[in-house]
């Protein structure tokens, strides 16, 4: 198989990053019981596995844990970034573009720019979210936990945060 989006009919692979020749140590661990670095007014959290800055601005992986009860975000899309959801344990409420639909411990949804999505999860369910490139979503997150602690947001603020967040909400 070979990526769509790269020419090269000899191996069909992005062309390299990495020029040395005897390969490095940098890889790293995040352990499992690194402390949550958001924990939400309603008891979920959101773990940074991977930010968009780790990785180069490749890839950002995410541990959302939800609350007891239901909380998540309306159908919206990006326009620069693709999403992916993996179930790793409870139910979730997936919205694909077309319906809400249920999914539980191994699912995946991916979700290409553009594509209308939304998710919804209680009862303490756990999810992975993957975003490629890796932009800035700490922020986001981050934002989102002071405003459910109260912090407030003027309209025109609001409108300028989701924009520089590349979030765009659906009707």
């Amino acid at each position: 198989m070979s990526f769509p989006f790269y020419d090269d009919p000899t191996t069909g692979y992005p062309p390299d990053v990495y020029h040395g020749e005897t390969g490095e140590a940098s890889a790293w661990i995040r352990p499992d019981d690194s402390p949550k670095e958001i924990e939400y007014a309603r008891g979920g959290s959101c773990e940074y596995l991977l930010t968009g800055a780790q990785s180069g601005g490749k890839l950002g992986i995410y541990r959302w844990s939800f609350g007891e009860h239901e909380s998540g975000p309306d159908a919206h899309f990006h326009k620069s970034i693709a999403e992916a959801f993996y179930v790793i344990e409870g139910e979730v409420n997936l919205y694909d573009g077309r319906g809400w639909k249920q999914a539980g411990a191994g699912d995946l949804l991916y979700v290409p720019e553009g594509g209308i999505h939304g998710f919804r999860g209680g009862n303490h369910a756990r999810m992975l979210l993957m975003f490629t490139p890796g932009g800035p979503r700490e922020d986001y997150f981050e934002t989102l936990a002071s405003l459910g602690r109260g912090a407030t947001m003027t309209a025109e603020e609001r409108v300028e945060f989701m924009l520089r967040h590349d979030t765009y909400w659906v009707d």
